[in-house]
């Protein structure tokens, strides 16, 4: 790590363009924040911060049109413009002071010098900037001796933690992202004002605190994370259904095991073979109704009938409340539902119309079904886990063979609605709806391959029956 005053090479060839124009502009800038961090930590940083000592969004400009940056959205109120870099995006924002009114969203925003700019950053490790003009081009400016922070990899606020978490609540958020992310420890004074500090999160609007939570789910062991929100409160505040899984009831001899440690190890053992974040996300969430659904019962001891179907239900009014995009919502709610589904057929036996059903509902998500469901198998009895993996794996075997002869993953019907209604002479309405289904179920039960005669041969040799219950002839 450099000392003080320490000069450190900047490769990347736009921030000496950048350093470039503002010395022809007479401005100095500086590359601040992630981008020093991780440069100091040898890791990769796609998006850069540029501090101006001056007009950030006017320097963003005149930056655009030089590199030919063809956009450049800008956010007026705050002084920051960001336009698309190679990898990621370069911010401009000129230096400032910012500070959130105890009942506001949005900071209100002062121009600063280079010290104060630094000085309200959330974590010592990013609070260092690097000049990028040609006087001082390299120079480390780091008042908070955040190289030392990175060196042990500890995570301590400029200012007292609570002030900064005062300025920003969703600096709690990112203290945990970090510890997760990056493998910082967060100094116990700076944790412990994120447990006091915890209600303030209520005032920062719902999309950036979503934004964070995700972060931390993408990250290599997203349990970090969930653990560190549980026990610093913030996932009671964040995430209330997830933190309701926490705890062991026990009842005469029975015990069940706490279901929000399993949830961690299941998320953990999804994210260490697919970076997919909303698998992983349907793995946070496949037990979530447990809690609403558990019962004891005699001679059996604790139950959960039915959890995977209120999971599911229950799926819509979250995404509505963390505001997470609604085009992954029926994913995620597939995959709640059906995550008990392939045990069931091994317990039931592994049936080509069962598997065929499962493909059907499905489709192409049958692979993400069949990671979630080995990833949770967290028993630390190794039997019985040897146990699960190999049913697991007849299912498996089972699906490629029914998947290569009757081809239903995706299916589209080979007879459609409109074919339906010329052979039957009908218009639409509820009786093609019914001939579909039946065409649909005799595919799915093996009595006629899934292919088009046999469909359309099927569908006159029952039309008639179906018609007269339907009353149309």
């Amino acid at each position: 790590m450099e000392a003080p005053g320490d000069h450190i090479a900047v490769a990347h060839p736009l921030l000496r363009t950048i350093g470039e124009i503002a010395d022809r502009a007479g401005i100095d800038v500086y590359v601040v924040g992630g981008y020093v961090r991780d440069l100091l930590l040898g890791r990769g940083d796609r998006d850069i911060d540029i501090l101006v000592m001056g007009d950030g969004i006017g320097f963003a400009h005149a930056v655009a049109r030089e590199i030919g940056a063809g956009t450049v959205v800008t956010f007026e109120r705050f002084g920051t413009a960001r336009i698309p870099s190679e990898k990621g995006t370069v911010e401009f924002v000129g230096a400032r002071k910012e500070r959130y009114d105890p009942a506001s969203r949005n900071p209100s925003v002062a121009p600063a010098t280079l010290a104060e700019d630094l000085l309200r950053r959330d974590f010592t490790v990013n609070a260092m900037a690097v000049s990028l003009n040609r006087g001082n081009a390299g120079l480390l400016h780091d008042p908070f001796n955040g190289r030392e922070d990175l060196k042990h990899r500890i995570l301590r606020t400029p200012l007292d933690p609570e002030q900064t978490f005062d300025d920003d609540p969703l600096r709690m958020m990112r203290a945990v992202r970090f510890a997760s992310q990056i493998d910082f420890t967060i100094l116990p004074r700076v944790r412990e004002a994120i447990v006091t500090m915890g209600d303030r999160l209520s005032i920062v609007a719902v999309e950036r605190v979503t934004d964070e939570f995700l972060k931390i789910l993408a990250t290599a062991a997203p349990s970090v994370g969930l653990r560190l929100m549980f026990d610093t409160g913030l996932l009671q505040r964040v995430f209330p259904e997830i933190a309701l899984m926490a705890g062991v009831d026990q009842r005469k001899d029975h015990h069940h095991k706490d279901v929000f440690l399993h949830t961690c190890m299941v998320v953990d053992n999804v994210a260490a073979v697919s970076g997919s974040l909303w698998l992983r996300f349907a793995a946070l969430v496949h037990d979530i109704a447990k809690p609403r659904t558990k019962a004891f019962k005699e001679g059996t001891g604790w139950t959960f009938h039915g959890h995977e179907e209120m999971g599911a239900r229950m799926m819509k009014k979250i995404f509505q409340r963390l505001k997470l995009p609604h085009e992954h919502l029926p994913y995620v709610e597939k995959l709640v539902h059906l995550h008990l589904r392939p045990m069931a057929l091994v317990d039931n036996g592994v049936t080509d119309s069962a598997v065929r059903r499962l493909v059907f509902e499905t489709g192409n998500d049958i692979d993400d079904l069949m990671i979630l469901c080995r990833a949770d198998i967290t028993s630390k009895n190794p039997a019985l886990v040897a146990r699960y993996r190999e049913n697991y794996e007849v299912v498996l075997r089972k699906i490629v063979e029914v998947e290569e002869r009757d081809r239903l993953r995706n299916w589209q019907p080979p007879v459609k609605g409109d074919e339906i209604m010329t052979v039957c002479a009908l218009q639409q309405g509820r009786a093609v709806g019914v001939l579909k289904k039946a065409i649909e179920e005799a595919i799915l039960d093996g009595r006629i391959p899934n292919e088009h005669d046999a469909a359309l041969a099927y569908l006159h040799s029952i039309k008639d029956g179906i018609l007269a219950q339907e009353g149309r002839i």
